[in-house]
């Protein structure tokens, strides 16, 4: 893709996401006009672009709908239903094409905009009292079909388009060869024709445009007049304003934090070696020499771990990337489900590595149907079990310690978990005394092919999905959990790391093994005694008040059983004290993921400060409490 048109795809995808947004908070608030310009800037700038880039359907597209919101924001007719339906079309349209582009299709390989689309639109200015100029300029677009090129033309012709202080039309002309020009004259004759009751500024708007054709040599403010043959005149001038930023290919990003990483292991492994030769008595211009040197390794050490938090901070992203993609998602839903549901988000300024952020579109997706399907009961039940009519989703993101909290919260019917053991075992997915209390209930849902639904449906019902949801939590070492309350409501907690490539972590050693915890849940070290009181049979400590089950980490990773006498006590929905043979430190590790094969709770490898091999336990293994699935369907 050639590079104006990457920067013009990128820049388009981010408004057209930001439109969809406002789009629904105006359908809430129809009076704010603040929304309403902020919708008409973007589809005015998506259109200046696109018709500098020769996309003459996604001008089309832009042109009306921008008519459109040029009414409503001008107050020559009311936001309506319709208004925002034909709004929300024409930027699913926009998002389209954008996706295409941006999956390698070339320009002239675009769809051209439906028919329907033209239509709605249309009705919804004309039938909102619109004068005769709007829906003629609306009217314009329909030589698509038969003429690609031409409908650019009156993107220029429209009042609107001098907004920004820059003439596409005319700039598109001086960058294209001679015989790639835009013919403007016919559709702007077109638009002279409208009825007499068009405001004046029409023709005068117009008139540009009939001599595009022959004042080729000095006629187009701000771009003839330096001549045909500046193209790069023509290019910074249609360029728009730059913050003081630039875009950096993803993998270079990923192979910075590689380098940065291992940067930080190699200062780590030399300071090691450093305090061991410093066991040894040096004198002269020997001890001068380790002198010099303690300080060149401190001073490599302090510049390595900048290094790598620079390079972190320009993974980081805000999750709101992600969120704001929803709203939309769960309106179309709702009102398909014949449902009535709002959706709050919170947190959409928290910031998280950006492969956290993109891999975690689909599994939200699948818990917001869940949600909207399973959840949230009809406006008729609600209404009868004493609930507003109107049923409340909540999407909230926090940053607690190193971890980022994401949970997904309604107040619809809440879970059985009666319900939920009888169907686990009626399909075989656990036997007669599996799951044996609520929490073990619920994350039954989790589980291959389970689904309470007895016929399928568009929207879910067999049963992939949820665990499509834990799968892809777990491959970022992260770890999800279910609250719910029968008739009150449903909540999915996801705990991730910040960033995944560096973790901190405490490290220990067990039956031989070297391992790391991520510390976000480690609460803190205690001693264990040689013997413990026992409840059903299992070991038992208390610690501040609260009796705690002791688990052995050797037996929970499969090593041989060997003498643990210290606990940690992990931060997890039902707290435990996991047995660990020592506790080595604590280490920011670089963790490699394990690809070539998969070992029960261990989710990848690192290097510690002496170069040894450490095997890292995964976060929501021990957020389990050291408990598969495997042994949880038993």
């Amino acid at each position: 893709m050639d590079d104006m048109l990457k920067d013009f795809v990128v820049e388009a995808m981010d408004l057209a996401v930001n439109v969809e947004e406002h789009l629904l908070r105006l359908e809430r608030d129809p009076d704010n006009k603040e929304t309403l310009n902020a919708v008409f800037r973007s589809f005015h700038t998506i259109k200046g672009g696109a018709g500098f880039m020769g996309l003459p359907a996604l001008v089309a597209a832009c042109h009306l709908t921008e008519n459109l919101f040029d009414a409503l924001r001008t107050g020559q007719a009311p936001v309506t239903p319709l208004a925002i339906e034909a709004a929300l079309e024409a930027s699913g349209f926009v998002a389209d094409q954008l996706n295409d582009l941006n999956n390698g299709t070339p320009p002239e390989g675009l769809a051209q905009m439906p028919a329907a689309l033209e239509r709605i639109l249309t009705d919804a200015i004309e039938g909102k009292g619109a004068p005769s100029a709007p829906a003629a300029a609306a009217a314009a677009p329909a030589p698509v079909a038969a003429a690609p090129v031409a409908v650019v033309a009156p993107v220029a012709a429209a009042p609107a388009a001098s907004e920004d202080g820059l003439d596409w039309v005319g700039m598109y002309n001086a960058v294209v060869p001679e015989g790639s020009a835009i013919a403007a004259a016919p559709v702007v004759l077109a638009a002279v024709a409208a009825p007499a009751g068009a405001p004046a500024a029409a023709p005068v708007a117009a008139a540009p445009a009939e001599a595009a054709p022959a004042a080729k040599p000095n006629g187009w403010d701000g771009v003839e007049r330096r001549g045909n043959d500046k193209v790069a005149d023509a290019r910074a001038a249609a360029a728009p304003a730059k913050d003081e930023s630039i875009r950096i290919d993803a993998v270079k990003l990923d192979a910075l934090l590689e380098v940065a990483g291992e940067s930080v292991q190699a200062a780590n492994q030399a300071a090691v070696l450093l305090e061991r030769l410093q066991q040894f008595k040096f004198e002269g211009p020997a001890a001068a020499l380790m002198a010099t040197l303690t300080e060149t390794l401190e001073r490599a050490s302090r510049y390595s771990a900048e290094l790598q938090r620079a390079t972190l901070a320009t993974r980081m992203q805000p999750v709101g990337r992600l969120f704001q993609k929803f709203p939309r998602l769960v309106r179309e839903l709702a009102k398909d489900l014949g449902k009535d549901v709002e959706l709050t988000i919170e947190g959409a300024e928290t910031e998280v590595d950006r492969v956290v952020v993109d891999s975690l579109y689909d599994p939200l997706v699948h818990m917001l149907r869940n949600a909207l399907d399973h959840g949230v009961e009809s406006p008729e039940e609600r209404v009868a079990a004493g609930k507003p009519a109107k049923a409340f989703i909540l999407l909230k993101a926090w940053q607690e310690a190193n971890s980022v909290m994401i949970v997904l919260q309604d107040d619809g019917k809440g879970m059985d978990p009666i319900k939920l053991r009888k169907k686990a075992i009626d399909k075989g997915l656990i036997g007669e005394n599996g799951a044996p209390n609520d929490d073990d209930a619920y994350q039954l849902v989790f589980l291959p092919g389970f689904s309470t639904k007895e016929v399928a449906s568009s929207v879910s019902g067999r049963g992939v999905g949820m665990d499509v949801v834990k799968t892809a939590v777990e491959k970022n070492r992260g770890a999800i959990r279910i609250d719910s309350s029968l008739g009150h409501g449903t909540k999915f907690a996801i705990r991730l790391p910040i960033e995944l490539s560096i973790v901190p972590t405490m490290l220990v050693s067990t039956s031989g093994a070297q391992l790391a915890l991520p510390m976000a849940v480690v609460e803190r070290v205690v001693e264990l005694p040689e013997e413990f009181q026992c409840v059903g049979g299992a070991p038992v400590l208390k610690d501040q008040g609260r009796p705690l089950p002791v688990r052995s980490l050797a037996l929970a990773l499969g090593y041989e059983a060997c003498s643990e006498r210290v606990g940690i006590v992990v931060n997890a929905p039902q707290p435990y004290i996991l047995a660990v043979a020592a506790v080595d430190g604590t280490a920011d590790l670089v963790i490699k993921p394990m690809t070539a094969l998969s070992v029960e709770g261990i989710t990848g490898t690192a290097r510690s400060a002496e170069g040894e091999l450490v095997l890292v336990v995964g976060l929501s293994f021990l957020m389990d409490g050291c408990r598969s699935n495997v042994r949880l369907a038993a």
